[in-house]
């Protein structure tokens, strides 16, 4: 795969649909006004792909704000996943038609398992492999999937996942599982692309800042770019989101991303998917 070129350039996964290569992360956006303007300023901008969950509570707010938006429904990605709660096969296809009530969208273009829940995660594949089949999703995937969890969910099952959505950043750069999604065709997507604004003071990343005239948080951004990963940066502010989208007017070196590649920790600042109380 190409480096993206623009904030409209999109991947194409491996069922043949093409997701945005960057889009608008809305976990713990939940006050009204505050989130429906976050989104319809991501829309204004470029942005073509929202990321929601029945978890984040505010499913209702991202169908509104791409209603309001003039913009076609076919034009925007639009992301949402199944909660640890509401997992197992039939609880899980209640749990989609509830999340499409709250969207009043008539299909969703991507529905991931949220965490790979211990005993449930195959059923729940196999409804989220229904609602594929029915066309209600144009492709499905899962969130926090470690290797061993995803070698066990493709031993049976009849769809492979499009996508993993992890938590990606420099400090937790996940180059073995990127590399077992790259050779099973699964495109990778960051859950909190830049760790949370933990990496603000970490000495490379500001050099490089420097170097090349962007924020700290545009060189994380401009590495995922350039490792071909998706990213759903999450901001409520309209300065920032924009910024965010700016990543596409320069290139990293490849020592300077040899660089950034150098300072993985293994370190998550969100649960581990092995160690997660369900």
């Amino acid at each position: 795969m190409e480096t993206a070129k623009n904030l409209r350039d999109t991947y194409k996964l491996h069922n043949g649909i093409h997701i945005p290569c960057m889009g608008l992360g809305v976990y713990k956006m939940t006050d009204e006004q505050e989130t429906l303007q976050a989104i319809q300023h991501a829309l204004e901008v470029g942005y073509r792909a929202i990321d929601t969950a029945a978890f984040y509570d505010n499913e209702h707010l991202v169908g509104k704000a791409v209603r309001e938006s003039n913009i076609r429904r076919e034009d925007v990605f639009i992301t949402s996943k199944v909660w640890n709660t509401d997992q197992g096969y039939d609880q899980t296809l209640r749990a989609f038609e509830q999340s499409l009530n709250k969207l009043k969208m008539e299909y969703l273009d991507l529905y991931l398992i949220h965490w790979p829940v211990k005993e449930k995660y195959k059923d729940t594949w196999r409804a989220l492999e229904r609602l594929y089949e029915e066309g209600l999703v144009r492709a499905i995937g899962v969130s926090n999937f470690q290797i061993h969890h995803l070698k066990d969910l493709m031993a049976d099952s009849r769809e492979k996942p499009v996508v993993n959505q992890v938590e990606l950043h420099p400090y937790l750069n996940q180059e073995p599982l990127r590399k077992y999604c790259q050779e099973n065709s699964i495109a990778v997507e960051a859950w909190s692309p830049l760790a949370r604004n933990r990496l603000a003071e970490e000495e490379t990343l500001i050099e490089l800042a420097n170097k090349y005239n962007k924020s700290s948080a545009q060189i994380i951004l401009r590495w995922h770019l350039q490792n071909q990963i998706i990213i759903i940066p999450k901001s409520v502010h309209a300065e920032r989101i924009q910024q965010n989208a700016d990543i596409f007017d320069f290139e990293l070196s490849p020592e300077d991303m040899k660089k950034i590649n150098r300072l993985n920790k293994d370190q998550r600042f969100g649960a581990d998917p092995d160690h997660f109380d369900f």
